[in-house]
C-alpha cells in the first residue's frame, strides 16, 4: 500500500475519487498508531463532509480492524461507497436514546456529529444536536476512550499579531448561539468523563480543507469569477482534511480524564488578503477586496499538536496548487461556504 509522504504528492487531481484516494492515504506514524491501538472503531456522524474520509483512512492504516459508521444516512450513495470501503454501516438517530443504546460498545470512539450551518433560524435544534445528543452519547459510552470533533469558535477572538488561542484559554462568551452550543458539546462530554472516568480527547478544530470546500475554495471560487473577497476576518488557521483525519485518530493515545481539548489545525496564521491575491495571479485576474482586516480574529495555537503529531504533511503552498487548478478546471464544489468572514458567529 502507497505511503502518505511529500513524494506521493500529484500535481493535481483529475476528478473526486483521485482526490479522495490520496486524502486517504495513511501516514506510517498513523499506521503504526492504529497497530497499538486496543480494539475497533466507531464513527458517529460519520455523513458528514469529514466522516466517510476519516472512515476510509482509518480502514486503509488499519485494515484488520473493524470500523463502524453511524449515520442517518439520508443520502444512500454515501453508504454505499462506505461499504464499498470495507465500512460497516448503522442508520440511526442520535437523538433517539434507546437506539444509541442498541448501539455496538466498541472501545473507540470518533463523535462528528453536529449541527451548524441553517443554524440561525433553528436555534434550538442546534443546541439539541451540539448539546443534548453529547450527553446521550456521553453516558451511552461511558466505558469507551471518546475523541470529540469539537471547533475553534468555542475561543474568543485573538490579537492577529500573537500566537493564537492555546488549549489554556478558557472558552468563554463567543459569539453566536452556534459557538456556545458548542461550548455545551465540550461540557457535557467533561461531564460525564468526570463522572464515569471516560477517557476523552476534543479536538477544536479550524478550517479542514479539500478541494471542494474550505476557506481556500472560498476565496479561489470568489476572485476566479471576480467577485469580492472581504476580508474583515483578514486571518485565519487551515489544515489539509486528510492531516486533521489523521490527527484525530491519533489522539485516541491521548485521551485523558477528565477530557481535555487539543487545537488541530496548521501553524501558519494565514491572510485572506495574501491568499486572495495569490489565487489571482494564478488565475491572470485582478482580486477584488472589501472591507479591512480587523486587529483579532479566530485563531489557535497547534503547539501541542505539533509536539503530540509533528507538523500537517500538506504544507499551504501545495494547497494553494492544487484548489487553484481544481476551481480553474470546474471541477466539483460541495456548495457549503464556510462563512470564515463572519464575525459575529450567525451560520
Amino acid at each position: 500500500m502507497q505511503i502518505l509522504t511529500p513524494a506521493a504528492f500529484p500535481e493535481s487531481f483529475a476528478d473526486e475519487a483521485a482526490l479522495e484516494e490520496f486524502m486517504t492515504l495513511p501516514s506510517q506514524a498513523l499506521i503504526d498508531d492504529m497497530a497499538r491501538l486496543d480494539g475497533d472503531i466507531l464513527v458517529l456522524g460519520i455523513g458528514g463532509k469529514m466522516g466517510p474520509t476519516l472512515a476510509r483512512l482509518a480502514k486503509r492504516a488499519a485494515p484488520d480492524k473493524r470500523v463502524v459508521g453511524v449515520a442517518r444516512f439520508s443520502d444512500p450513495d454515501v453508504r454505499a461507497r462506505l461499504e464499498g470501503w470495507g465500512i460497516e454501516c448503522i442508520a440511526c438517530d442520535l437523538l433517539d436514546r434507546a437506539a444509541v443504546e442498541a448501539l455496538p460498545k466498541l472501545a473507540n470512539v470518533i463523535f462528528m456529529a453536529g449541527r451548524k450551518f441553517g443554524s440561525t433560524g433553528a436555534e434550538p435544534l442546534t443546541w439539541a444536536m451540539n448539546t443534548y445528543v453529547p450527553g446521550i452519547v456521553a453516558d451511552a459510552f461511558r466505558d469507551s476512550r471518546i475523541v470529540t470533533f469539537s471547533t475553534a469558535c468555542v475561543y474568543p477572538f485573538v490579537n492577529v499579531q500573537r500566537q493564537g488561542a492555546s488549549e489554556d484559554v478558557p472558552p468563554t462568551a463567543p459569539p453566536g448561539e452556534y459557538a456556545n452550543s458548542c461550548v455545551g458539546r465540550e461540557r457535557m462530554f467533561q461531564h460525564f468523563s468526570q463522572q464515569y472516568g471516560t477517557p476523552g480527547c476534543l479536538i477544536r478544530l479550524s478550517y479542514a480543507i479539500d478541494m471542494r470546500y474550505g476557506v481556500l475554495h472560498d476565496v479561489a471560487q470568489k476572485v476566479y469569477a471576480g467577485e469580492s473577497v472581504d476580508v474583515s476576518m483578514g486571518h485565519v488557521n487551515i489544515i489539509w482534511q486528510g492531516d486533521a483525519n489523521s490527527q484525530a485518530l491519533r489522539a485516541l493515545h491521548h485521551c485523558t480524564t477528565p477530557a481535555s481539548p487539543l487545537n488541530v489545525s496548521g501553524a501558519e496564521t494565514v491572510s485572506i488578503r495574501d491568499v486572495a491575491e495569490n489565487f489571482a495571479r494564478r488565475f491572470g485576474v485582478e482580486a477584488r477586496i472589501t472591507g479591512e482586516e480587523q486587529p483579532t480574529a479566530w485563531l489557535v495555537n497547534t503547539g501541542r499538536a505539533a509536539d503530540l503529531f509533528g507538523y500537517p504533511v500538506v504544507p499551504l503552498e501545495r494547497m494553494l496548487d492544487w484548489v487553484a487548478d481544481w476551481v480553474a478546471g470546474g471541477r466539483a464544489s460541495l456548495g457549503k461556504a464556510t462563512h470564515f468572514e463572519q464575525r459575529d458567529g450567525k451560520y
